[in-house]
C-alpha cells in the first residue's frame, strides 16, 4: 500500500516573517499521521523553516539542486549534499517552470535527479503537457519521454526512491484543474509505463497530481486509484488550506 503525500512548493514567495506566521500556522493545524507532509520553501528559508518546524511530522525539501552532488565552483548553485546538510529530505527537479522559463534540458535535469540520488535525497520528478500538446492529442507522449529520459539514463530501478508528480502545464496557477478522470488517465498511463520495465516499482512509487489543487477538489482527485497525493503551489501558502488538503489525503 502506497503512502500518501503532500508537498507544498512555495516557489518564490516568503519574507522572513511571512515564512515565521506560515510556519505557526502550520503549527495548529491537525495534520494525519498516515500522510508524509512536505513544505519547499525558497532555500534562502531553508534553515528556519527546518528550526520552525522541529517536533513535528513535517518534512523540508528544496525547490532545485545544483548539477553535481557535491560542494564546488558553481556560482550561485547549491549543491544536494548541503541541501542534506541543512536538513532537506526532498528536492523538486523538472517543474515546468524550470523547463519552460529557465530552459533546463533532460539532459541537464537527468543530472540533477542522479546528483539528487547520490546525496541520499529523494527526486520528487515533474513532468507535464502544455495545453497546446493537450489540444494536440500529445499527452501521453510527452509525459512518457519525459519519464523516458530518466529510465534511459538509470534504467527503472531510479524510480525505486523517487516521486513523481504530474503536473500540466496549463493547470499551474491557472486555476484551471484537470478533472480527476484526466488526470487518473495520465497516472494510470505513466505507472503502466513503468511496469512495463518493472512492475514492483511501478506499484511501489507514489504519483502525485499537481495543477490548481484546492481543499474543494483534493478528495475527488485523490480518490482516484493511481493518485497518491498532490503537489501543491498557492494554496500551500494558505496554512488552514494545505492543512485541508493534508487531511483529504489522509482520508
Amino acid at each position: 500500500m502506497r503512502r500518501p503525500m503532500v508537498a507544498g512548493n512555495w516557489k518564490m514567495h516568503g519574507t522572513r516573517a511571512s515564512v515565521a506566521e506560515l510556519i505557526e500556522g502550520l503549527g495548529k493545524q491537525v495534520l494525519p499521521s498516515d500522510v508524509d507532509i512536505v513544505v519547499m520553501p525558497p532555500s534562502l528559508f531553508i534553515n528556519q523553516v527546518v528550526v520552525g518546524l522541529e517536533g513535528q511530522a513535517v518534512a523540508v525539501g528544496a525547490q532545485d539542486a545544483a548539477i553535481q552532488a557535491g560542494q564546488g565552483a558553481l556560482t550561485g548553485e547549491i549543491a544536494s549534499t548541503q541541501l542534506l546538510d541543512a536538513g532537506c529530505s526532498f528536492v523538486l527537479v523538472g517543474h515546468s517552470e524550470r523547463r519552460q522559463l529557465i530552459g533546463e534540458q533532460d539532459e541537464v535535469l537527468n543530472r540533477k535527479f542522479a546528483a539528487i540520488q547520490e546525496s541520499g535525497l529523494t527526486p520528487v520528478l515533474c513532468i507535464g503537457e502544455t495545453l497546446e500538446q493537450r489540444e494536440a492529442g500529445q499527452t501521453l507522449a510527452v509525459v512518457g519521454q519525459q519519464l523516458d529520459s530518466i529510465i534511459d539514463a538509470f534504467g527503472i530501478d531510479a524510480f525505486a526512491n523517487a516521486v513523481i508528480a504530474y503536473e500540466p502545464v496549463w493547470a499551474i496557477g491557472t486555476g484551471l484543474t484537470a478533472s480527476p478522470q484526466q488526470a487518473q488517465e495520465v497516472h494510470a498511463a505513466i505507472r503502466a509505463q513503468l511496469a512495463e520495465k518493472n512492475a514492483e516499482v511501478a506499484q511501489g512509487v507514489r504519483l502525485l497530481y499537481g495543477g490548481s489543487v484546492k481543499s474543494a477538489n483534493a478528495v475527488e482527485l485523490f480518490g482516484m486509484p493511481d493518485i497518491d497525493g498532490g503537489l501543491i503551489g498557492g494554496a500551500s501558502l494558505n496554512a488552514d488550506e494545505f492543512g485541508a488538503i493534508c487531511r483529504a489525503a489522509g482520508n
